[in-house]
């Protein structure tokens, strides 16, 4: 089969396509004839060296795919509501940019009606991360208010939807006015350019005082001080990625007179089991309000496979807006 290799750690040239044998499933596993691949930061992350495979995954990058089931145990695709043929997009921990991949049975969720599979392949990645960090471990709640760093990004553009489908207030920030009206026309309340305005000091503006109940970072660094800074009581910070770095100062004390929760995740090395009741959680929650519309994929644009490199370079140059997604010619 081919797939995209990363011949050495560096920039978006190291990406090219090549030969592979094509993988077989194992026990709870099917083989997915892949049309479409998500492309995201942790693929970016795996590529420049800084993001090691978990152990017994695929050393081939992509965490999301989408296409049609080739092979798998038949009463494990029964228990699963699956038959050979059937369209569905799936979370795997590696191997996604590739003609076929290898993935759990319950990471695979059915095309929700009426999508692409380029539209499925934007999917996993980031609806299970919203998911599992806005509603799992942050308990946002509907009448609450959340501020989304980076809203015009992939994780970004599904945090403010699914938030404001569930009742929440939204404020995002973004690196550009246009990118910020992006996010209004998503369902953002406010649209705060970050790099013309202080966000801490727009945020308690907004919210009188009051500051948000939930903050969703993917930038962490010296963002963390002024992030802890505009938390109104009880309020909760969750950090999915570390953009602006590792270290963070923040005042202690304010953590203690408001009762504030600093916590973060990672998706790619959690079990199986954990990932499971995500896709029971999302197929519940989030596919309904996609198949109504409430909620759509943005794709910002698509790439043949064999461009990955494109894709890549566009991603670091953080100009996109949504989701970027590989082709394999079928999408």
């Amino acid at each position: 089969m081919k797939a995209i290799e990363i011949t050495a750690f560096g920039g978006p040239e190291v990406l090219h396509q090549g030969e592979r044998p094509m993988p077989a499933p194992g026990a709870g596993e099917l083989l997915i004839r892949v049309s479409a691949s998500g492309v995201n930061r942790p693929d970016v992350l795996q590529r420049l060296g800084h993001y090691p495979v978990p152990p017994g995954a695929s050393d081939i990058p992509g965490l999301e795919v989408a296409g049609v089931i080739e092979q798998g145990a038949a009463g494990e695709l029964a228990d699963a509501g699956f038959k050979l043929g059937d369209r569905v997009c799936a979370l795997v921990a590696g191997g996604g940019y590739a003609e076929f991949c290898v993935a759990p049975v319950g990471q695979c969720l059915p095309i929700p009606k009426g999508l692409s599979d380029v539209e499925a392949a934007s999917l996993p990645e980031t609806f299970f991360t919203v998911w599992s960090n806005l509603f799992d471990r942050a308990r946002l709640q509907k009448g609450e208010t959340l501020l989304v760093q980076g809203g015009s990004s992939g994780i970004g553009v599904t945090a403010i939807q699914l938030a404001k489908a569930m009742g929440v207030r939204v404020i995002a920030t973004a690196g550009s006015d246009e990118k910020c009206a992006a996010c209004v026309a998503l369902g953002a309340d406010h649209g705060i350019n970050y790099k013309t305005h202080d966000f801490r000091a727009e945020v308690m503006r907004l919210t009188l005082g009051q500051g948000v109940d939930v903050i969703l970072d993917m930038v962490a660094g010296a963002y963390v001080a002024r992030e802890v800074e505009c938390l109104s009581e009880d309020g909760r910070l969750v950090i999915i990625a570390v953009q602006g770095g590792i270290k963070s100062e923040i005042n202690a004390g304010l953590i203690l007179r408001r009762r504030l929760t600093v916590t973060g995740s990672t998706l790619r090395p959690r079990p199986i089991a954990f990932k499971q009741a995500i896709v029971q959680a999302c197929l519940k929650n989030v596919w309904p309000l996609i198949e109504s519309g409430s909620i759509r994929p943005v794709i910002y644009r698509t790439y043949a496979a064999s461009d990955a490199a494109q894709a890549h370079a566009l991603m670091e140059s953080n100009l996109h807006i949504g989701k970027i997604v590989l082709t394999w010619g079928s999408a």
